[in-house]
């Protein structure tokens, strides 16, 4: 668990009254630390604005078995790569990016919250069983091309929707050309095209990166065991891509959306046509998807090229370790001083301007620019806050290229710089090495154990705290189909969880869901206007707030819900965006589609998460409608619900509405929430 999502992870295993996790159970705090000066002072200060939350974390952590690593440890992603996964294990975590342990041949699967206390509860965990998606993979890479071009150019091709309900298997004589930590960089975006996880096959890549991270033993087991860690002979693949790595050419998506695929060299010209900022204010690498130690060398190795004939950067440039462990050896190698050279600032060892967490001063609200990263993730807002940012996501060596050129138009195969002497040059494409050639430096001991005994430890939740709150079971279903929802929003194009419940400034309310409900859905557009954080209350007719509007209705003892479109809910795996809608009184979430660990978070908290069956009947429900569901009492797997549409003008008509649920998550609905259902089964 990362520490946004832990907190409502650990209310949440509280509230079940288990003493112990039952199996081994980690959290890692990485999202609460802003960018704004550099690493050190960043630190200090996210250590004292963030001290009430630590300790609520470090002290449940402690009380409950789960080990915790304190901020400054680096980003979850990475320091489960160089610890916890393995090829062959099944690990749950409560980020999107989970899949990131797919690099060492894992099914590393991300989820909500809820889904976590069913695992450290040691009672079942379910999936729907994912259809799987092979990616072939021929030659090799070399030059400017990189692991990151593997998957944006897959994102490219699936879309952010594609990968939905499926694993991704890569495989075939490519594989062994990509280092252990490139297939993890690949496995991690996985994320974006909405697969379940991705993964690869066990080869001499992984068993170097275990011996490198001191776990050599694994790498023998590994050994013995390869036949069952690789693709079974003759496999059949729901679907199959195959990309030829001799031909594959750099990539850079965006904006605003992950999966808008264009070569770098012709990105540029696109820019101009499609009238984005071709000058680039700043350049961004690290993150959980790109900061391993082969990242840092390679980026560094085009920083120096650019030093050796008298240049800087033309772009404001930071640099993000993954871990502690990273941050120490590339002190140790020289890297990072070649990047702060460069005019790079090194950051904390944290998520940081990937997931908002950035104290941007170089432009204001609403300025319209374009900034280039090594992230996974470009939607509207996501890093800054401004909807007027393009952010383009690429690998760390072109972000780095890209930002001493300081420009979109900037190939670096085919065009020169030119030197401090006034000589044209043209810069090589990196070399960097896979591992350290010395042993990693492990840097600080961040990491605390919890106690053998933890009868003594207390864990206090001030009740006037602003920043965490204990949890109130949901209300149980009273056993009746729910008649006259008003409609709090019909949601046009995209909505994303950050679209739901926003992070960046919100992180810190986390673990109070009273708080954090005042962020629902602010970023959605409203059909209706046109509008984000705009919508019309039915009973006075006024447009406000959607936070404030939900309130009003559950204030008056309005039910409501909500329609979407399209895989509605995609992005990270934030369970916030499924307990707000059910804090502030909402009933149903209907759209065209779901993303898949958002339509979980919705049943678990005891919504209900519906699909047209008909996706055109998204056009026959307009904001001044009233909803009613019918066949709640008949509630069964498989057997869809009925939906009256009842019209102002006193018409009606009545559409068809598909669900997922199975028995137990039936259970959950009638229970009031899964925690409930977990509840009423201990008793």
């Amino acid at each position: 668990m990362q520490d946004a999502t832990a907190q409502m992870a650990m209310l949440q295993f509280i509230s079940s009254g288990l003493p112990k996790v039952a199996v081994p159970s980690t959290i890692h705090c990485d999202h609460l630390i802003e960018a704004q000066l550099g690493g050190e002072k960043d630190l200090r200060r996210a250590k004292d604005i963030n001290q009430e939350v630590y300790n609520f974390l470090a002290t449940a952590g402690a009380k409950y078995g789960v080990g915790f690593w304190r901020p400054g440890s680096g980003i979850i992603h990475q320091i489960i790569l160089e610890n916890y996964a393995y090829p062959g294990v099944l690990l749950i975590g409560t980020d999107s990016h989970t899949p990131n342990g797919g690099g060492l041949g894992g099914i590393c699967i991300g989820v909500g919250g809820a889904d976590a206390v069913d695992v450290m509860a040691g009672i079942p965990w379910e999936l729907k069983c994912p259809k799987v998606i092979g990616v072939k993979l021929t030659g090799s890479l070399s030059g400017w091309t990189s692991p990151k071009d593997v998957i944006l150019k897959v994102a490219g091709i699936l879309t952010v929707k594609g990968g939905t309900g499926a694993i991704v298997e890569y495989h075939g004589p490519g594989v062994d050309s990509i280092s252990c930590t490139g297939m993890a960089t690949i496995c991690n975006m996985g994320a974006e095209i909405g697969a379940t996880t991705s993964v690869f096959p066990y080869n001499h890549r992984m068993k170097k990166y275990l011996s490198k991270t001191g776990r050599t033993d694994i790498a023998n087991l590994a050994d013995e065991f390869k036949d069952h860690l690789v693709p079974d002979p003759g496999c059949h693949y729901d679907q199959l891509i195959e990309i030829n790595l001799n031909e594959l050419k750099p990539h850079i998506n965006g904006p605003f959306t992950p999966d808008l695929a264009h070569p770098v060299a012709e990105v540029g010209a696109v820019a101009e046509k499609e009238g984005w900022p071709v000058d680039i204010r700043v350049g961004l690498i690290g993150s959980c998807t790109n900061s391993s130690y082969e990242d840092m060398g390679r980026s560094a190795a085009v920083a120096k090229q650019a030093l050796a004939h008298g240049l800087k950067c033309k772009s404001q440039f930071t640099i993000t370790p993954g871990s502690e462990q990273i941050r120490a050896t590339i002190e140790r190698d020289g890297y990072a001083q070649i990047l702060r050279d460069v005019g790079g600032i090194v950051l904390a060892n944290a998520c940081g301007p990937c997931i908002g967490q950035w104290d941007r001063k170089d432009i204001k609200k609403g300025e319209k620019n374009t900034i280039v990263t090594s992230y996974n993730r470009n939607f509207t807002g996501r890093n800054d806050a401004n909807p007027e940012t393009h952010a383009f996501v690429t690998s760390p060596e072109i972000v780095t290229a890209l930002a001493i050129a300081g420009t979109l138009k900037f190939n670096p195969e085919t065009d020169f710089l030119t030197g401090k002497d006034g000589k044209k040059f043209k810069l090589e494409a990196p070399d960097a090495d896979e591992l350290p050639r010395m042993d990693f430096d492990p840097g600080q001991d961040t990491y605390q154990h919890p106690p053998k005994d933890s009868s003594g430890q207390r864990v206090d939740v001030s009740p006037t705290s602003q920043r965490l709150q204990l949890l109130e079971p949901f209300d149980k279903w009273d056993g009746k189909d729910l008649e006259d929802l008003q409609i709090l929003i019909k949601v046009k194009g995209k909505c994303t969880t950050d679209h739901i419940s926003a992070a960046g400034p919100w992180l810190k309310f986390r673990g109070h869901l009273d708080n954090i409900s005042n962020n629902l859905l602010i970023g959605a557009i409203n059909i209706e206007n046109g509008k984000a954080n705009s919508v019309r209350n039915a009973v006075t007719q006024e447009f406000g707030p959607v936070p404030d509007t939900a309130r009003y209705y559950k204030k008056h003892g309005i039910r409501w819900v909500v329609i979407g479109d399209e895989n509605y809910g995609e992005g990270s795996s934030r369970e916030h965006a499924a307990l707000e809608p059910r804090h502030l009184g909402g009933r149903a979430i209907i759209t065209k589609s779901f993303a898949r660990i958002h339509e979980t978070n919705l049943k678990k908290q005891g919504l209900l998460p519906l699909t047209f069956a008909d996706p055109a009947d998204y056009n026959k429900i307009h904001p001044v409608d009233k909803l009613t569901i019918q066949g709640l009492k008949d509630f069964a797997p498989g057997k869809p619900l009925k939906c009256i549409i009842k019209h102002p003008n006193g018409t009606q008509e009545t559409i068809s509405l598909n669900h997922t649920f199975n028995e137990t998550q039936i259970e959950w609905f009638r229970a009031g929430s899964a925690l409930n259902r977990m509840k009423e089964l201990q008793q």
